[in-house]
């Protein structure tokens, strides 16, 4: 390049002297151009999977959990917002049964090997993570007794090869439950005590990136915390509701997609039966915790598969299945 520099100055100085110009070799090109595809299209052959998710209820084929560890063994539940105190073994048991119940139905599933022990929510994997088509948002979570476990969950995304497309900045909070796929170009998005503003547009930003057309934002009423808590998808056309705490203009978008919508019969299954709080294995299946019979009973006479496992004492995390599995993949549509 030094030589190149200098030939144009020497040119310079030729037409400076009214010279000829002597013929200077020109450079040459570089002779080969990008690989022009899309990461979606790199993912099995350079990531090592076909990772990836846009639905809530298409095929579930891989997890993310975290088995609970020894921050689990004392911990003042009243400040990790637990409901009551927890026997360390059966929660660990019982988070054991749905990884077996998981893996029954043909769904792989992984773990996040670290973790602090000083973090007893870290059981709740989704929180931490959205899955898009293209990899992973790493959120970031608001309870300041919760900061630091998403680190884990970036590892474990490293450790897979599974792309991180993005993760919450600045003072951006956001948490996985709170976004939800309706379809490819459409998603719920909420704002609230665990989504700020900031989280919000950072979230919109990159999900708009990856062809999302249509963003439905939804207010979480103070007292709840997430989506999951007052909505949730048990089919390509069924929506199960808490239906005084979920916004008209959510209900109506939904509607106009051609979903019926199945409200919650009960009041207390409903707060404290973790009603919604259920993951679609296909459309039509769903695994939901034992303290929601009503509910049960209401989706399966709507044509809902419903499979039950007894998650009672997971529940005393103020959490049941959807919060406790981050999707890895599911079918495409």
């Amino acid at each position: 390049m030094r030589q190149a520099a200098q030939e144009r100055i020497d040119l310079d100085q030729c037409l400076l002297a009214g010279e000829a110009l002597p013929d200077v070799e020109a450079l040459d090109g570089e002779h080969w151009f990008p690989l022009e595809t899309t990461i979606e299209q790199d993912m099995i052959p350079y990531w090592g999977g076909d990772w990836g998710c846009a639905s809530e209820v298409r095929r579930l084929r891989a997890v993310l959990l975290y088995r609970p560890g020894p921050e689990i063994e004392r911990f003042q539940y009243e400040t990790a917002r637990f409901r009551a105190p927890i026997d360390p073994e059966k929660f660990r048991a019982q988070h054991d049964a749905l990884a077996d119940y998981y893996r029954d139905h043909g769904v792989a599933v992984y773990y996040v090997e670290q973790g602090r022990s000083d973090r007893p929510n870290a059981v709740f994997c989704r929180d931490k993570l959205f899955m898009t088509p293209e990899g992973a948002i790493i959120t970031r979570l608001s309870m300041a007794g919760r900061r630091g476990e998403e680190r884990f969950v970036a590892e474990s995304c490293a450790r897979l090869g599974i792309p991180i497309v993005k993760t919450i900045a600045g003072d951006g909070i956001f948490e996985g439950t709170g976004a939800m796929w309706v379809d490819r170009h459409t998603v719920i998005l909420s704002l609230g005590v665990r989504a700020n503003r900031s989280g919000y547009e950072q979230m919109e930003t990159e999900l708009r990136r990856q062809g999302v057309t249509d963003i439905l934002p939804m207010q979480i009423p103070y007292g709840h915390t997430n989506i999951d808590g007052l909505l949730n998808l048990a089919g390509e056309d069924t929506v199960v509701i808490h239906a005084c705490q979920v916004p008209y203009e959510v209900v109506d978008a939904l509607r106009r997609k051609g979903y019926r919508i199945l409200e919650i019969p009960s009041f207390t299954e409903a707060r404290y039966g973790f009603a919604t709080n259920f993951v679609a294995l296909e459309p039509g299946h769903v695994v939901m915790g034992n303290q929601a019979p009503r509910t049960a009973e209401l989706l399966e006479k709507s044509g809902i598969r419903v499979d039950v496992l007894d998650l009672s004492e997971l529940g005393k995390g103020d959490g049941s299945v959807h919060s406790i599995t981050a999707f890895l993949k599911r079918d495409a549509e």
